[in-house]
């Protein structure tokens, strides 16, 4: 099935040197693809985004409603990462424009670090490395232990927590989680009934968890004083996720024996000198910039995945594994167009699509309507001879906010 555009005519950006795989995929299909290496600034991005379709991003391009508001020609976004937090979805959402992510991507890279890093910090490898580096010999077991028999706690056991999981247990440690969605256990692990309850019987807690209100600071100096004396925590998630000046006192303070960042609550955009934490100087800490799924596989994988995703939306309405709409996977139907339509989720709007088919005379070959808050978004075969006719009347409607016809 094919687009109402001719598939050259359909632009694709994609920002932060988004990996070669998805150019291949996205020219594949016939679309005019530009890429560019980084992310672009609030007002060069207002400009570039006008006459585009198909917007693809990594985590340093900011997506605000005033940005969104110029871009009157997108018909989908898709984010390379996992996170979706630098973009507006519900600004998204109202505009009809679907956002895809890469939730299974780079899971498995992300979950390798976590082992590297416990194993790292349970030896002390940082420590040893900076010593022999500034010529200093230091043999010694002392407070170096196996991870073997330890409990990791896993605050979020989602695609990566629950790997980390299989990782671990694999080592032979014991694993425990806390979410508060309920989740089915892998192996062995078993499930605390709250935040605190983890922190007090971990020996190392690593957080998996998206940036939300519910999420932001979860780790401050009262759930730090919950861990238990000596542990360690590793955050890979989202950098607001931790209070870090309350995590350097618990270091400096011995309360913790040490720790892992991956992710800042402010973060470059680029490849720079000059960033700053309370964390630097620590003996005790592993810093690392944000490179969690920074692998060759992942790149590959979420390359991969996300044009994937977005071409089944922009070729037939698609929205399986859309992060902010109603998910849809109709099959089309041999002989018709397909409307695609979003709308504003009140009663009566199904009603005043089945009256505008009635009274055009329209025959419906196929539909599926799914609604998700304040969205509703419908999907609708008709046959060919009525079906301009019918997605301009549908468009016409007041509760109407995206429509589209797919010949």
């Amino acid at each position: 099935m094919a687009t109402t555009f001719q598939k050259n005519e359909i632009k694709v950006l994609l920002l932060e040197n988004v990996h070669q795989i998805a150019r291949d995929l996205f020219s594949g299909e016939g679309f005019s693809v530009e890429c560019l290496p980084q992310a672009l600034g609030p007002e060069e991005l207002k400009k570039k985004i006008q006459g585009v379709h198909v917007l693809g991003i990594r985590s340093k391009t900011q997506i605000t409603e005033e940005i969104l508001a110029e871009a009157k020609n997108l018909i989908t976004l898709g984010c390379f990462c996992i996170g979706t937090n630098h973009v507006d979805l519900s600004a998204a959402k109202k505009r009809g424009i679907p956002v895809f992510n890469a939730p299974f991507g780079n899971t498995r890279s992300v979950a390798e670090l976590m082992v590297a890093e416990i194993i790292a910090l349970s030896r002390k490898l940082a420590q040893r490395t900076m010593e022999m580096h500034g010529k200093v010999w230091n043999k010694s077991s002392t407070s170096c232990f196996e991870v073997r028999g330890k409990t990791l706690g896993i605050v979020g056991y989602g695609n990566i927590g629950s790997q980390l999981s299989t990782l671990a247990e694999s080592l032979g440690m014991r694993v425990v989680f806390y979410d508060i969605v309920s989740k089915l256990p892998l192996g062995n692990a078993k499930a605390c009934n709250t935040l605190n309850e983890l922190l007090q019987i971990s020996d190392f807690v690593t957080l998996h968890v998206p940036a939300t209100p519910l999420t932001h600071l979860m780790i401050s100096q009262e759930q730090l004083k919950w861990m238990k004396k000596g542990s360690y925590l590793i955050n890979a998630s989202r950098g607001t996720v931790v209070d870090i000046p309350a995590l350097a006192e618990a270091l400096k303070s011995g309360h913790l024996e040490g720790a892992a960042v991956d992710v800042y609550p402010e973060e470059p955009e680029g490849n720079s000198k000059g960033f700053v934490t309370p964390l630097q100087g620590l003996p005790n800490v592993i810093l690392t910039p944000h490179v969690g799924g920074a692998t060759e596989e992942a790149q590959v994988n979420i390359g991969g995945e996300v044009p994937v995703s977005l071409m089944r939306y922009v070729n037939m309405g698609v929205t399986t594994r859309s992060v902010n709409f109603p998910e849809i996977a109709m099959p089309p139907t041999p002989g018709s167009h397909r409307i695609l339509n979003a709308h504003q989720n009140v009663p009566g709007v199904l009603k005043e699509i089945n009256r505008i088919v009635s009274e055009l005379g329209a025959n419906v070959r196929a539909q599926t309507l799914a609604t998700d808050g304040d969205l509703g978004y419908l999907v609708m075969d008709t046959d060919q001879e009525l079906s301009l006719e019918v997605k301009n009347a549908i468009e016409g409607l007041k509760t109407s906010l995206k429509t589209r016809i797919l010949y």
